[in-house]
């Protein structure tokens, strides 16, 4: 069991870590997913998951792809996207990820962070939180 510490990771590189980690077998718990960040214009990241959540199929709007406004499972939906979710090797590898917003009492072990993740020198990005929020997300 890994206990993963996204507080300040750039998403992409955090994702592919634990993308590789679920492949190879292991089981990944990923805590402070909230503040991990995207890289890039906040406006342009803005419009772009905005316009991707209005996409729809005319035919079946019910089967078009669905953007999560949640924090956690926002973060969940993009490491999906690195895994070969339509291979039986994708699909057992998903089954083994849990996101959390912010460190729950049921989660045990020591967080690691991952290396060259960093948010480091990065003057433009976003933070998953406040695009959740511009999305529609309400906190509880």
């Amino acid at each position: 069991m890994i206990v993963i510490d996204a507080g300040n990771t750039r998403i992409g590189r955090g994702g592919t870590f634990v993308a590789k980690k679920l492949i190879e077998g292991e089981d990944i718990q990923v805590i402070n997913a909230e503040e991990s960040v995207i890289s890039g214009d906040p406006k342009t990241i803005v419009d772009k998951y905005i316009h991707r959540r209005q996409l729809q199929f005319k035919g079946n709007p019910e089967k078009s792809p669905y953007w999560p406004k949640v924090p956690d499972r926002f973060v969940k939906r993009l490491i999906r996207g690195m895994l070969p979710r339509k291979k039986a090797t994708g699909r057992n590898a998903y089954k083994k990820l849990k996101v959390y917003i912010g460190r729950p009492a049921d989660v045990k072990g020591e967080p690691i962070r991952i290396d060259g993740a960093d948010v480091g020198k990065l003057t433009k990005y976003i933070k998953v939180k406040e695009l959740c929020r511009l999305l529609g997300y309400t906190p509880r």
